[in-house]
């Protein structure tokens, strides 16, 4: 006898790396700013839909934009990430966003943060988190 024990558990991203990932923190107050470097290397586009850390109330998949001068950041529900290509998370452009900094985000420390993808499979790292000069 089979019983359903509810959603399956999450798959290993493979195929997928982060590397230079690192949060920018301004001040405690402020949301932080989540960047590194997804790539795929598999023959398969992939699809970023969310990601979360206990170290922020909410995080978000957002993307800074200039429209006639003005620029401003958006939520944006999905990022995909090419076959055998990349993905650059950098200030002006992708980031995360932490509203609602945790005391765990604090310069010095790491804090973890995983990736959700849209076939379900799941890629977690600790980031860094630095000031905001970056260092």
């Amino acid at each position: 006898m089979f019983l359903a024990t509810g959603a399956a558990a999450p798959l290993p991203a493979q195929g997928l790396e982060l590397s230079g990932q690192w949060f920018r923190l301004i001040m405690p107050s402020l949301p932080a700013a989540g960047y590194f470097t997804l790539s795929n290397a598999s023959s398969m586009a992939r699809t970023l839909v969310g990601a979360q850390s206990p170290a922020c109330g909410m995080l978000m998949l957002h993307r800074s934009v200039s429209n006639n001068g003005e620029e401003r950041m958006v939520m944006v529900p999905r990022i995909t990430v090419p076959a055998h290509g990349n993905v650059q998370f950098a200030p002006g452009g992708y980031h995360l966003m932490c509203l609602s900094p945790r005391p765990a985000m604090s310069p010095g420390q790491s804090v973890p943060v995983t990736l959700r993808f849209a076939d379900g499979a799941i890629l977690t790292a600790l980031f860094p988190v630095r000031n905001a000069t970056g260092k």
